[in-house]
């Protein structure tokens, strides 16, 4: 039976509409202009498709891809947006990140409305941090009442694994009886892994309601319209059909649905073609102003991004294809430059002026288009008048957009074999027949329509993302039972039973939990052609599933108080000069701003190592403190007191003040003079900055830190170094606390590293998140313990590549770092290249394993600022951190070598913008360049130092330590800019 579809993609510029059989390809295809008025230019679109075949009557179904509702976002439509207020059920917990904490300024002053943190919440394992409070609600409802917000957002803690309890169905309950007036979003409906992405997307989600049932229903009219009698489906993130009223009610969902329809029916039309079987690909859409590349699976579905990803400057956990975009299409303009002849393509563009700016169009602007012309690569416009470009700027500017494409291809591909490309969009014909690394070009037909094919050929899906009880029964047998519920609601929803099929299936351990893994499965299948919607309507995912424990905050009420946040407008500030800035010293204190938090946040993660954790979360909470007002202040260990007691910590949430508050009763102190980080690495170097603020504690923090670097164990710190006994004298006792109401205190141990064993093992008992504080110190014996100036050293690589970035010199980031941490007597870039391995497990709450870095040909590094090749490849081993760095170099003969060693740091960054990677961010394809930096003397100037913090305590006996360089003791941000305020 002939299936006909007809397939509406509603661009910014145009929208395109193609008639499908669904078994036989393209029938009509039609390009039409955008209207303002969505409903016009629909109907145009179609009509014409009709016009083209007038024997189609008798269409299945009608599917829409739309981008207004991001485009609505990207703008800042006051118009569109409206104002949400947000209800969280959180217990004690995440006070220190309340909602829009990572907002855009301009977008948080447009959308948010009063906020309320109060209780209830889920613990990891399913059970309450506490009931929900009724008349708290019911209180947070008067105040929004009193407000101008037209939507509420409930979103709780762990709330996707609450299919019991159901916290957030309960409140919006409540809600919805007091403000019948008012859209109500239960975030876990819109999204799931993390409370503050799965919130944000609730927030945006809300923020469009209104804009979404006006957009759909200007769909359906278009429909009636044309007297079409078939159901109308509008496409999803995911090259899904979403139901209008599923629509209506999650927008969000069609955040990136033009990506994955153009990948989606790239599928579709190279299946057609003769030759080409089902395989992964990568898909090339070229258009006027970028060209976005994404993986296509052998499944015929993109590749998904990574579980947290940015959207408008806001990080979401949506479900969205990964897809990365490049300056590159064809009104990109072509400079050549006068001194070395060099040829450069775009990123700027013509855009849509390029019918009367190009030349090729009788215009004064020389093109991508024009090249592709001059090179009798296509026949559009008047060739006569491109007949004059200098053959070296058509060669130059050909050469440019290969490199272009291959080294973006090359980053996205997931492994090293060959594979084919797709093109598709009008500026296709720029794309050379051949690339490296690229098996075969692809030129398919009806490649300027792809986007409406790919939501012409939407299927039916059903999600299960749920953890799982894996004690008694195998993963194998768990995994298939999922599966099989995956593909009851897909049928529920209405697939065809005869053409479902698992297309996701994946298994993720979880940390520090035995007996239980989370399982994430998706099925799909085509629509089975019901007349009616009601089951799609039905089927909206209620799934349970996981979350990631978030960096709560601090300053906690008790169980049953709300916070309201009513939100007060912040200026947005002007574009800072990074190069004069001047950090605010006073009275030999180091106040700290919010760009001085940035930056220190960037180092931290440099200096972590691969570990640490990403400080994401730690500089949103100390920032927002700083916006309110609250001081920060660092202090040089020369100003403190010899007496003066000085607590370290890696602490977060209320668990930090718990620990806290248990340690120092213990010790008999009320407070100490000063904090300091047990770590300067990672999040952990930061996180001792909350309680320190001056709406906590209001004590200094000391500009150092106990290991230099991040460490995965408590005993691997320098003051044990210098423990002889090996009993953790330096360190016990310490305090764990749970952050609402477990503590444990360890006071002894037998062994230093027993100490650790036993703590981490209460870690899991204790819901896989404590918050820990060490034992205080004297200042007077932190001068041979305690290694100074880290937190200006965070800074201070923070600054050089806030620097690099702002003045497009990354390609230099790694000598750029080195000289910010004393130059190449103490640093050294060791290596640069692309990761084409990551081998990772996890052991007893350690992330395991090793990546292998390959060094780019030069033909293919386009980076004319690279100071530095190399040859061969890197193999860095990690147990949470780097261990070292092997480099295996193939210059006539093969030969290796250690390049660096613990506890030397070793630092993989992201090439592309200078960014720190965490060892759970190394992925196949990224460009990365490897720095290392020496370890401090208190790690390498005795025998025991070695012993606790060297190769040997990771298991390497036989690799010696060969120091990288001479260890620079970085300069004190008071010392250099206390004389200057």
């Amino acid at each position: 039976m002939t299936k006909l579809r007809l397939g509406v993609d509603v661009g910014g510029t145009n929208t395109d509409a193609v008639l499908l059989d669904i078994s036989q390809g393209v029938i009509a295809s039609a390009k039409h202009p955008t209207t303002p008025d969505v409903t016009r230019g629909i109907q145009r679109a179609i009509k014409d498709v009709l016009d083209q075949a007038p024997n189609a009557t008798d269409i299945q179904a009608l599917s829409i891809g739309t981008t207004h509702f991001v485009n609505a976002l990207i703008e800042r439509d006051p118009a569109r947006l409206d104002r949400v207020a947000v209800i969280r059920l959180c217990g004690p917990f995440t006070h220190g990140t309340p909602p829009f904490v990572g907002f855009p300024l301009d977008l948080r002053a447009l959308l948010q409305g009063p906020c309320f943190l109060v209780s209830g919440g889920l613990q990891i394992d399913g059970s309450e941090i506490s009931p929900v409070n009724t008349s708290e609600i019911e209180a947070a409802c008067k105040e929004i009442a009193k407000s101008d917000t037209s939507a509420v957002v409930i979103s709780s803690v762990f709330a996707p694994i609450d299919s019991t309890i159901k916290q957030e169905e309960h409140v919006a309950s409540i809600v919805h009886t007091a403000l019948s007036h008012v859209d109500v979003v239960c975030s876990k409906d819109v999204a799931h892994l993390g409370l503050l992405e799965r919130e944000n997307a609730a927030i945006l989600n809300a923020s469009l309601l209104r804009y979404a049932k006006m957009t759909v229903a200007g769909f359906q009219r278009a429909t009636r319209s044309l007297s079409l009698k078939c159901p109308v489906f509008i496409t999803s993130n995911d090259g899904m059909l979403l139901s209008c009223a599923q629509a209506s009610q999650l927008p969000v969902r069609t955040f990136s649905s033009g990506p994955t329809n153009s990948m989606r029916g790239a599928a579709y039309l190279a299946a057609l073609e003769s030759g080409v079987s089902r395989q992964s690909a990568l898909v090339v859409d070229i258009g006027g102003t970028t060209t976005d590349i994404g993986m296509l699976l052998s499944t015929g579905f993109p590749r998904q991004a990574a579980a947290h990803h940015e959207l408008c400057g806001i990080l979401l956990n949506l479900p969205m294809p990964h897809v990365t975009s490049i300056g590159l299409g064809g009104g990109s303009l072509i400079r050549q430059s006068p001194c070395t002849g060099n040829v450069a393509v775009g990123p700027d563009s013509v855009g849509h002026r390029i019918s009367s700016e190009a030349l090729v169009f009788n215009g004064s602007t020389l093109t991508a288009t024009d090249i592709a012309v001059a090179a009798g690569r296509a026949s559009i416009g008047d060739s006569s008048l491109v007949a004059n470009i200098d053959p070296s700027i058509i060669d130059g500017a050909q050469k440019a957009i290969k490199v272009m494409l291959q080294n973006t291809l090359d980053v996205m591909k997931t492994s090293v074999a060959d594979v084919p490309i797709y093109l598709v969009g009008g500026g296709s014909i720029l794309a050379p027949d051949e690339l490296e690394g690229v098996s075969r070009v692809h030129r398919l037909p009806h490649y300027d329509v792809a986007n409406a094919v790919g939501a012409a050929i939407a299927q039916i899906s059903g999600i299960v993302d749920s953890f799982e009880d894996t004690s008694s029964i195998s993963v194998s047998d768990v995994k298939k039972i999922v599966e099989t519920r995956a593909i009851e609601r897909a049928i529920f929803a209405g697939a065809d039973l005869q053409r479902v099929a698992i297309i996701e299936s994946e298994i993720i351990p979880i940390a520090y939990t035995s007996g239980r893994c989370r399982f994430y499965v998706k099925a799909a299948g085509e629509w089975d052609g019901s007349s009616t919607q009601t089951h799609l309507d039905a089927c909206e995912s209620k799934d349970e599933s996981t979350i990631c424990p978030l960096s709560p905050g601090t300053d906690l009420p008790d169980h049953g108080e709300h916070i309201n946040a009513p939100y007060h407008p912040l200026a947005v500030p002007n574009e800072l000069d990074i190069s004069s800035y001047v950090p605010n010293v006073q009275d030999n204190q180091w106040l700290l701003s919010e760009t001085d938090l940035e930056w220190i946040a960037d180092g931290c993660y440099v200096l972590g190592c691969g570990g640490g954790g990403s400080p994401l979360h730690t500089f949103l909470e100390l920032r927002e403190m700083v916006r309110t007002g609250s001081l920060i202040r660092v202090v040089d260990l020369a100003y403190m007191p010899p007496d003066a007691v000085v607590s370290s910590e890696r602490l977060l949430g209320k668990e930090y003040h718990e620990a806290c508050e248990e340690l120092w009763k213990l010790v008999g102190i009320t407070k100490p003079e000063a904090l300091c980080a047990l770590e300067i690495g990672g999040a952990n170097g930061m996180i001792n900055l909350i309680m320190a603020a001056s709406k906590n504690y209001d004590i200094p923090i000391i500009d150092g830190d106990f290991m230099g670097r991040a460490y995965p164990t408590l005993h691997q710190t320098t003051p044990n170094v210098f423990d002889k006994s090996g009993k953790g004298l330096n360190f016990l006792p310490s305090v764990i606390s749970s952050g609402d109401g477990n503590i444990m205190v360890m006071t002894r141990a037998k062994r230093d590293t027993d100490a650790d064993a036993a703590l981490r093992a209460a870690c899991v008992e204790m819901g896989t998140h404590v918050g820990l504080a060490s034992k205080p110190l004297k200042a007077n014996d932190l001068p041979v313990m305690m290694i100074a100036n880290t937190v200006s050293l965070s800074w201070r690589i923070g600054r050089a590549i806030a620097l690099a970035r702002r003045q497009s010199s990354i390609g230099q980031i790694g000598h750029i770092i080195v000289d910010a941490v004393g130059g190449s007597r103490s640093a050294k870039v060791l290596f640069s290249g692309k990761i084409t391995d990551v081998r990772r497990r996890l052991h007893k709450g350690h992330t395991i394993g090793e990546v292998v870095i390959t060094a780019l040909s030069y033909e293919k590094d386009d980076s004319s600022e690279a100071i530095e090749k190399f040859t061969g490849s890197l193999v860095v081993p990690f147990k949470n951190e780097n261990l070292y760095a092997e480099h295996t170099s193939k210059d006539g003969q093969t030969t290796v070598s250690i390049r660096a060693v613990i506890p030397d740091l070793i630092c993989i960054l992201d090439a592309q913008n200078g960014s720190a990677l965490g060892t759970q961010e190394y992925k196949y394809g990224l460009r990365v360049v490897v720095i290392g930096i020496t370890a401090a003397p208190q790690w390498t100037g005795t025998l025991r130092g070695m012993a606790v913090g060297g190769p040997a305590a990771f298991g390497f006996h036989n690799m010696p330590y060969v120091p990288l360089g001479v260890y620079n003791r970085p300069k004190s941000v008071i010392e250099e800019y206390g004389h200057r305020n």
